[in-house]
């Protein structure tokens, strides 16, 4: 059974399960994504990831600005799919809307559910500490990410991991997963799991929470600022000046909260240090700390705030 497939995404996370989509063969019948936003420091309109690769395809492309106008549905419904695959598309969806093809719409989530439903699941994944987490496909309902898993596949968090390393491998894993998730599903042979243990919820990361906290475990902060890397990045102050940090290690070492304990940067947490390898002074693009210290060489008692 060939299916005729909708695809549903706006990011670079989606992009490859589009491709893999096309590159089996599914006849994509329509991609639908955000509308172009002003982007870049011209505020120039620029069209989404998806919409870039669906076009290259010569796959039709819908920007609706919300699935709330009954006639975005009825334009949907017509098309007469078989199935919807949603990839961090971003708006939400009514219930006519998931019910809009034969098998409804199914979604790739990146995390264990029922684990960090919710908008920022890799970041905070790697900010608490996590060992693992992963990629699942569910058949999607009302609730945010409650609906039943219809595949999954467990993936290793590395110490090394960045939100951004970790973004790259889900979406690479997560890809693979719909040609076996479709294929069962045209026999018949797709089993729903319910979700079960107890929910937590990967809020969207505010700003707010991007300032480097010095009194916390080193351990803690390097978690912190590699799940906020690349964007918006861990901040700290230097004399007054915003030092972003996208890379760190953890040391055992003590002293001061916030102090420079020698010449290549390594800073004092509240427990442990953490020395500072990949940095970003304001206005200026990332760096290695031995490139920083050459142009704002520190002093070892320097107090980061």
């Amino acid at each position: 059974m060939s299916l005729n497939v909708v695809f549903m995404g706006t990011p670079e996370f989606a992009v490859p399960s589009l491709a893999e989509l096309v590159s089996n063969g599914y006849n994509v019948v329509r991609v639908y994504t955000q509308p172009p936003r002003k982007s870049g420091r011209g505020q120039k309109l620029t069209k989404s990831p998806v919409h870039q690769f669906a076009e290259l395809m010569g796959l039709v492309v819908e920007t609706p600005e919300s699935f709330r106008k009954p006639s975005v549905i009825d334009d949907l419904e017509a098309l007469n799919a078989d199935v919807a695959c949603v990839v961090a598309y971003g708006q939400i969806l009514p219930q006519r809307a998931l019910e809009a093809t034969e098998f409804g719409c199914l979604n790739l989530h990146a995390s264990l559910l029922p684990r960090w439903r919710g908008a920022a699941p890799v970041q905070r994944a790697i900010m608490s500490g996590d060992k693992q987490t992963g990629v699942q496909i569910q058949q999607m309902e009302k609730g945010l990410d409650t609906g039943d898993i219809l595949l999954s596949e467990t993936v290793d968090i590395l110490d090394t991991d960045t939100a951004a390393s970790l973004f790259e491998r889900l979406s690479h894993i997560g890809a693979g997963m719909w040609p076996r998730c479709l294929a069962a599903l045209s026999r018949g042979g797709l089993s729903r799991t319910p979700q079960t243990g107890e929910a937590c919820y990967a809020h969207k990361i505010d700003k707010s929470e991007s300032r480097i906290d010095w009194t916390k475990t080193a351990q803690d902060l390097d978690c912190h600022i590699r799940g906020l890397a690349p964007f918006p990045g861990a901040w700290c102050e230097i004399n007054g000046q915003r030092l972003k940090i996208h890379m760190a290690s953890v040391v055992n070492a003590d002293g001061k909260v916030g102090e420079v304990l020698d010449e290549a940067l390594l800073v004092a947490c509240g427990a442990g240090a953490l020395r500072l390898t990949e940095v970003q002074p304001a206005g200026k693009p990332k760096m290695s700390a031995e490139d920083y210290l050459r142009g704002s060489p520190l002093g070892i008692g320097t107090i980061l705030s």
